[in-house]
Parts: C-alpha cells; sequence; structure tokens
C-alpha cells in the first residue's frame, strides 16, 4: 500500500444553466441544475467487462483480518468456522469475484509456512510494516482459502519477493495447486486440504518500489525474472503472474522494468497502484477539498490510458495485463479511531461512495485496457465495504455503490460520449448485453443538480427501472448505532423511444437498466 494523491479523468458532459431551489443540511439553500446530455453508442463495443474489475483486497493491517473478517471460532460474535458471519454474508451478496491477500506492505515479510498446520503450533510473528503489534498466524492459507469459497471470490496470493526466496515462493505455488504424490501436497492434505486449490492469480512482489525494497523497474526486473522462472503450472492450473507496476502514473518505473525484463515475457500481469489522497478527516471535509479529492479521478483515468499504451509499445498483442490492484480514497486518520478499531481504519461516507462509483465508471470505460482492480481494502481499513465492531457489522455507502454497479459485470462495455472539461462533470458508463443496457451516471458535484439526457444512437428502448445512491450532507455515513443511514432507493428514470432521461440531485450516483425494444 501506498499513500498517493492519485484519480481519474471525469466524464464528460455539456451544459445549460437554470436554477431552482432545494433545502439541504451542509449547502447553500439554492443549488444550480444544470441540463446534460450524453451519447450512448450501444453498437460500438468497448470490450467485456470482466468481473474482476469489481475485485477487492483484504491485508494484515489495523482490524481487517484480525477482529474484522477473522473473529475466530471460540468467539461470542456470529461466526462460520471463525469468520464473521455478517461479513460472509454481506460479501457473498455482493460476489465479489476475486480478493487479493495477505498484502500489501505485509506480503513482502509474510512467510506462508507460518500459517498452517495445527493452529496452536503457528509461531507468532511481528507486523513491522503496521505497528508492530504481533500476529498469532490463526488466518493463514487454509484459512484465506475457506473464506473466498465461502463468499465465492477467485483467491489472488501476493508473494513475498521483498525478503523472501524464490524457493518459497515457488513451494507455496506447489502446495496450493500440486494434486497429490510430492511432500508438499501431502503436507496440505494432512493439514485439512486432500484437494488443490487451484489458485490462479499470484503476484510477484508488493510495491517493490517502496516497502518492497525500494528498488528501481531494473532492479525490480531483475529479481522478478529469477522468482517467476520457478513458479510452475501444477496439476493443470497454470499460474497467472502478476508483476509489480508503478505508484500512480510511474512512467520511468515502467520503462525500467519492461526494459529490464529485455526477451523474458513470463508475465501475465502489470499491477499499478493509485490512491486518491485526502486532506481532511472522514466525517470533516471541507468543499475545496473533497472536489479535490474527487477531481482525482481524472489523473487515473489518465494514467490507465497512458500506461496501457506504454506496455503496447512493448506488448502490441496485450499478452501482458493491466491491473489497477490497490486503489481508493485515503483520507486523514483519527488517532483516537485508530486506537479503537485499528491502524488506518477510515469512516466512509456518501463522498467516498461518489469515489468508489467514479473509479468504477474509469475501469468500464477503459474495459479493454484492464483485467482486474482491487479496491482497498475490504474490512475497516481505508475505502472499505464493511466496518466491523465487536459484533456490528455496517455497510458502508461504498458496498452499496459496489451493489449499485453489479449490473455491469459480464457484460460489454459500450462507448459514451459527452462533452465536460471539468474532472467534476457528469461520469456516466454504459454496458450492454442482449436487450439489455446498463448505465451508470455519477454527479460529483455538491451544489449543482443533474437533469440527464441520454440519447441511445441507433436503438430504441422499450422501458426501465433506476437505483439512486444519495445524501445531502457530503459527511453523512452510515455508522454502528445507524447502519442504514445512506441505502439505494428507486427512483424515476423516463425511457421515450432513443430517449433516457433522470435527474441527478447533487453528490449521488444511479444505475439504470433500460430494455431494448
Amino acid at each position: 500500500m501506498s499513500h498517493s494523491a492519485s484519480s481519474r479523468r471525469a466524464f464528460l458532459t455539456r451544459a445549460s444553466l437554470a436554477t431552482f431551489t432545494v433545502l439541504t443540511a451542509r449547502r447553500s439553500p439554492a443549488v444550480a441544475t444544470r441540463e446534460e446530455s450524453v451519447q450512448i453508442h450501444p453498437n460500438v463495443e468497448i470490450g467485456m467487462l470482466r468481473p474482476e474489475l469489481h475485485g477487492h483486497f483484504a491485508e494484515h493491517l489495523g482490524t481487517c483480518i484480525y477482529g474484522g473478517l477473522w473473529v475466530g471460532t471460540g468467539s461470542p460474535v456470529p461466526n462460520i468456522n471463525g469468520f464473521r458471519k455478517q461479513a460472509v454474508e454481506y460479501l457473498r451478496e455482493l460476489r465479489i469475484p476475486v480478493l487479493r491477500w495477505p498484502g500489501g506492505c505485509f506480503a513482502d515479510d509474510y512467510h506462508w509456512r507460518d500459517g498452517i498446520g495445527p493452529v496452536a503450533k503457528r509461531p507468532r510473528r511481528v507486523n513491522i510494516h503496521w505497528g508492530n503489534y504481533t500476529e498469532d498466524n490463526s488466518f493463514g492459507t487454509h484459512e484465506f482459502i475457506a473464506l473466498c469459497r465461502l463468499i465465492g471470490a477467485e483467491p489472488y496470493l501476493a508473494g513475498n519477493l521483498g525478503s523472501g526466496t524464490p524457493q518459497e515462493l515457488r513451494d507455496w505455488v506447489e502446495y496450493c495447486n500440486y494434486p497429490s504424490g510430492s511432500t508438499l501436497s501431502g503436507e496440505r492434505a494432512t493439514n485439512g486440504s486432500p484437494e488443490p486449490f487451484r489458485v490462479r492469480y499470484w503476484g510477484v512482489g508488493n510495491e517493490n518500489w517502496g516497502c518492497g525494497g525500494n528498488m528501481t523497474g531494473g532492479e525490480y526486473a531483475a529479481h522478478y525474472r529469477r522468482y517467476s522462472m520457478y513458479m510452475r503450472e501444477f496439476g493443470g492450473t497454470s499460474p497467472y503472474l502478476i508483476a509489480c507496476g508503478p505508484n500512480g502514473n510511474d512512467v520511468a518505473w515502467s520503462r525500467g522494468f519492461m526494459d529490464g525484463l529485455g526477451s523474458y515475457r513470463n508475465v501475465s500481469g502489470f499491477a499499478m497502484h493509485f490512491y486518491s489522497g485526502g486532506r481532511d478527516t472522514p466525517t470533516k471535509f471541507t468543499v475545496e477539498n473533497m472536489n479535490e479529492q474527487l477531481s482525482s479521478f481524472a489523473r487515473m483515468e489518465q494514467a490507465v490510458v497512458q500506461q496501457r499504451a506504454l506496455l503496447d509499445g512493448y506488448d502490441p498483442q496485450r499478452k501482458i495485463g493491466l491491473l489497477v490492484d490497490e486503489w481508493g480514497v485515503w483520507d486523514r486518520m483519527i488517532p483516537e479511531e485508530e486506537k479503537k478499531y485499528g491502524r488506518l481504519w477510515q469512516q466512509n461516507t456518501i463522498r467516498s461512495a461518489v469515489a468508489a462509483a467514479l473509479g468504477l465508471n474509469v475501469f468500464h470505460r477503459h474495459a479493454d485496457k484492464l483485467v482486474m482492480c482491487n479496491i482497498a481494502q475490504t474490512v475497516n481499513v481505508l475505502h472499505s465495504l464493511l466496518l466491523a465492531y465487536e459484533g456490528h457489522c455496517v455497510r458502508t455507502p461504498s458496498y452499496h455503490a459496489y451493489g449499485l454497479l453489479k449490473p455491469h459485470r459480464s457484460k460489454t462495455a459500450v462507448r459514451v460520449e459527452s462533452e465536460g472539461k471539468s474532472p467534476l462533470d457528469l461520469s456516466v458508463s454504459a454496458s450492454k448485453q442482449e436487450n439489455e443496457l446498463v448505465l451508470t451516471f455519477v454527479n460529483p458535484r455538491h451544489d449543482t443538480a443533474l437533469r440527464v439526457t441520454a440519447s441511445l444512437n441507433s436503438v430504441k428502448a422499450a422501458g426501465g427501472s433506476e437505483r439512486i445512491l444519495h445524501a445531502a450532507d457530503w459527511n453523512e455515513a452510515n455508522t454502528f448505532d445507524a447502519p442504514d443511514r445512506i441505502v439505494p432507493r428507486d427512483h424515476t428514470v423516463t425511457v421515450e423511444g432513443s430517449r433516457v432521461r433522470t435527474e441527478l440531485p447533487p453528490l449521488s450516483l444511479a444505475t439504470a437498466i433500460i430494455r431494448l425494444g
């Protein structure tokens, strides 16, 4: 994980001004209304919108794992074999496609053998990256795989390149994937899993430009070539090997890595990280700092485009996929909350949900350039989907944003055209499958309502429905005392021939599902 201000390029729209009055909690009573028009091209396909673009990330950081996802079998908190029951149910409902673990920075100081075998005999280790607290390793490889199976997610293991060895990482692949007959596969069976885990996604180090070794791109390329050489197919499961990409849009790192590879091309994916920093604590954002953070998604979009273009120069057939396997908002922490709830605990507001939708819209619009994106993180840390403490487990507004955009998964992303110049203009993404068109609209402005007309080029619609997420106060959040303060609601969408019309209040996101005639 790294804390760098990052971003996306917001989307595009036209405007003519009108004015009407809306009363809200934290804004001027007079809110402008703007007419927005956008062109949707259902027959101009971008590419399949892989479910993995809605991926997630869980690190041994704060209370993401211990106390969040994992409470232990002896906990008074309702659990399923040690996993927090409510978290499992919420994540299963969301149908998380892929989950990355155990880091983050933690990955490059994690030795997988510490987390297997009888729990009572597992060593206690100091987490040097996140607070120097001691872990008992009760959550290890078997527990992670069991969690993935409970929630229906593909496992993505981040391997230790920074402080590990090629043999250690190679043996982890065999332990997980070799069916039977070797000492390592036999050990896995003894530890309770006769069947192989068939883990496909493998990270070869994490943030090796920073906490993973402070390397240059060229230095990391030499290590990558050595480590990846020994990560082989076992039992028919070919590893999808993911190399560490840049911090934000660091072109020098990416070029250094690709040049350092030379003709060696045992690389399946290249993972950039992109965080959108915040100057304020989560529920105390000023308008200026909120707008600065939300505008950052314009730079994220630019980074995706430029990093993909750079890779294309070395790999014109796109055999190397581009990932954003850590992203999200990173606000200022409150020490008292961190002391109570764990490191990097961050409340999640409607602003956070708008940011999540802005990021997902970027990924949808560039579905041809990306293979996976993982928000950081799943529970209690940074841009989390769930907040959990003792017996409480709350779905954050960002959880609901993912739920609203879930209908896009596995559909074909299609082209959207609008003319906005500002990163805070209307953001739109669209996808289709057979006679269903899915449209997501995001209004990132705090002081302007949008009256949107979406024209469906060469296609007519037969009807539709829409759901919206909105709160008048941009610092509003779901709390342990009020868990459903911000939830999706039905919203009015008008479908007339080739036009779809909807109205978006300030700081809102809505997804319309349109039936094509």
